[in-house]
């Protein structure tokens, strides 16, 4: 079993700065692919960002890619999603998401592990 605590969300200007973090506990974290998916009002979870348990290859959503940046620092057992340059639209419950192969991909299914979320509210 692996738990997953989401923070560092909260409310910001667009055009500003969040850094989410993933804690981990449980199984070693470092054989568990990681991803960020966030959910808005009234639409389905979509995929953010995803890492392989090697911590390389980052993957982004089109919609994200050149302001959002996945880390991991698994001695810490924890992954980031350091999220600038915030839009409105970016407006969502994010969620942190563990996968028990290489790479989760960007198909909420393969994840194996969630947490709880945290709420990030950009305003125009």
């Amino acid at each position: 079993q692996v738990q997953l605590v989401e923070s560092g969300g909260g409310l910001v200007q667009a055009g500003g700065s969040l850094r989410l973090s993933c804690a981990a506990s449980g199984r070693t974290f470092n054989r568990y692919s990681t991803g960020w998916f966030r959910q808005a009002p009234g639409k389905e979870r979509e995929f953010v960002a995803a890492i392989t348990w090697s911590g390389f290859n980052p993957h982004y959503a089109y919609s994200v890619e050149g302001r959002f940046t996945i880390s991991s620092d698994y001695g810490k057992n924890t992954v980031y999603l350091q999220m600038n340059s915030l839009k409105p639209e970016d407006t969502a419950v994010y969620y942190c998401a563990a996968c028990g192969s290489y790479y989760g991909g960007q198909d909420p299914k393969n994840y194996d592990y969630w947490g709880q979320g945290t709420q990030v509210t950009v305003s125009s």
